[in-house]
This record gives structure tokens, C-alpha cells and sequence, in this order.
């Protein structure tokens, strides 16, 4: 017959029980404590913006007018902070390569200065190293401005990004008998504002895919992911129905799913 203990040990054993299973509890509330923290360092990582747009400053001739704080914000700063602290940079590449970038692992890239040499060089080297990128790329922009065509502040009329787009096997086309107007197209299931929009063309490669007519793309480059619009008109300031929101809110996403 099997042996019984004693009771006097039977206590013993309980209790050796309980202390296993509270230890076993307290493991298991640090390691979710730490799982925690470290997802909320996650979300605490940089989101970079680089753009002639004026989303984190206001359009003013003065350096008070563009930090008056009385100014209604940009929509977008909003959007753009539900990803984290915005990181505005104000050049790509430096003199180690990576430079501002280095700060980074996802981007927003909006009707952006022309890049030089460096710049071209340290962004596709920065995607292809696992960076995040959504690109608003506008041949024609027609957001207002308080500046006169040919002030140096103006944001971008006309995108100029044919180096980089080519490294990646990509060309921004541009139809100028288009009528003026806004329209929205469906891209990825959302109805995306665009005014005089572009579209894109994929040179070949087998490793970029195109939404609603090639206003959108998608791209796996290297070990990053690139998500273009060929218009910039979702970024104007007045989005009285929210769609605009709606459709950036997308474009994030997309942008910047984990891969």
C-alpha cells in the first residue's frame, strides 16, 4: 500500500505550496510590469517630420508670429503626436552619414526641399537599415500660403525627388490637363482627398505594389518600408468633415505597422 505522510507534514507542505504559488504571482506581475514599460518606451520613440509645410510652426514674416500660441494648431500635429514626440528635422544625412536620421526609426517626409547628394544617399541607406517611411510627394501643390510665389518661405510648389524615387525604382508622373478640384480617391479601403495629384509608376520591380490608380504606393526596400501619396492636399489646414484626418491617420498606420 502506498505510504502516507504524516500529518504533521501535511502543514508543512501547504504552506510551502502557498509560498510557491505567491512567488509564482509575483513573477508573473513583474514580468508584465516590465513588458509595460517597455512597450510604453515603444510608443515614447520619435516621430520625424521633415517639410516645407507649415504643420508645426504657423506661416507669420516673424519669428513671434510663428510660435504665437493663440493660432489654432495644425490638425496634423495632433495625428502626428498619437505616434509620439514629433522630431522636426531639418536636414537629412550629416557628417557621419546618418546624421538628424540617426534620432529616428519612422518618418514623414511632406513636400519636402530637394535633397542634395548626401541626403539621397543617407536616406536610402536609413530605409534599407529598417527605417519607416511615409512620403507626400505633390508635383503641383495647391494649399495656400500667406507668401508669394517665389518666397523663399513658401512650402514646395513642385516636388524634386527623381534620385532617391530611382534608387528605388519609382517615377512621380504628373497629368497637367487634369482639372482643378478636389476629388477623393479610395486608397487601401479610405477616401483620400487629392487636388492636381500625381501618380506613381513602378520601374519593373517586383517589390512595390500600387493603390487607386498609382496615387499610392507601397514598398519593401531592403529591410524598411516606404509608403508614398503623389499629392499633398490631404496636409491643407481646413478639414471641416475630418476626412483628411482620416486618410493621414491611414497612411500612418500604414507607414508604420510592424513588420
Amino acid at each position: 500500500m502506498p505510504s502516507r505522510l504524516p500529518l504533521a507534514e501535511r502543514p508543512r507542505i501547504s504552506r510551502s505550496l502557498l509560498w510557491l504559488g505567491l512567488l509564482l504571482l509575483v513573477l508573473l506581475v513583474a514580468g508584465l510590469a516590465v513588458i509595460g514599460r517597455a512597450m510604453q518606451r515603444g510608443e515614447e520613440q520619435p516621430v520625424g517630420l521633415f517639410t516645407t509645410l507649415p504643420i508645426l510652426w504657423n506661416e507669420s514674416a516673424d519669428v513671434a508670429g510663428l510660435l504665437d500660441q493663440r493660432q489654432e494648431p495644425h490638425w496634423a500635429r495632433a495625428e502626428l503626436a498619437r505616434l509620439g514626440p514629433i522630431a522636426a528635422l531639418d536636414t537629412l544625412g550629416g557628417p557621419d552619414g546618418a546624421g538628424q536620421l540617426a534620432r529616428v526609426r519612422r518618418l514623414v517626409i511632406a513636400q519636402p526641399r530637394p535633397l542634395g547628394p548626401a541626403e539621397n544617399v543617407a536616406l536610402d541607406d536609413w530605409v534599407r537599415g529598417g527605417g519607416q517611411l511615409l512620403l507626400l510627394a505633390d508635383p503641383a501643390l495647391t494649399a495656400e500660403s500667406a507668401f508669394a510665389v517665389g518666397d523663399p518661405r513658401r512650402p514646395q510648389a513642385v516636388v524634386l525627388l527623381s534620385p532617391i524615387l530611382k534608387r528605388w525604382g519609382l517615377e512621380l508622373r504628373f497629368d497637367d490637363g487634369q482639372a482643378f478640384g478636389e476629388r477623393r480617391v479610395e486608397v487601401m479601403g479610405t477616401a483620400v482627398p487629392t487636388n492636381l495629384a500625381g501618380h506613381w509608376a513602378s520601374l519593373g520591380q517586383g517589390h512595390c505594389r500600387l493603390w487607386g490608380d498609382g496615387l499610392a504606393v507601397t514598398c519593401a526596400i531592403g529591410r524598411g518600408r516606404v509608403v508614398a501619396l503623389a499629392d499633398a492636399a490631404v496636409l491643407d489646414a481646413q478639414d471641416p468633415d475630418g476626412a483628411r484626418r482620416k486618410a493621414l491617420a491611414m497612411l500612418l498606420d500604414a507607414a508604420f505597422a510592424a513588420r
